[in-house]
């Protein structure tokens, strides 16, 4: 049995700050404005957690890679 792997990378062509929502969107394949407006709630329903989560996705979740893809 294969298995695919997929990996979680932020987007390089679908940014709006850092391209973390467009990644989580390509990786669960969803619409990205479903995944940033997510965000955007959850930031004004807990507070700067989800704004602390994200600054660490940037960080942490490598860019993609567009000549492999």
């Amino acid at each position: 049995m294969t298995e695919t792997y997929k990996p979680l990378t932020r987007s390089a062509g679908n940014t709006m700050i850092a391209g973390v929502c467009a990644g989580l969107a390509e990786y669960l394949n969803i619409d990205p404005t479903v995944v940033r407006l997510l965000f955007v709630l959850g930031f004004f329903l807990t507070g700067p957690g989800v704004f602390l989560a994200y600054l660490i996705m940037a960080v942490v979740v490598p860019l993609e890679n567009k000549i492999t893809q």
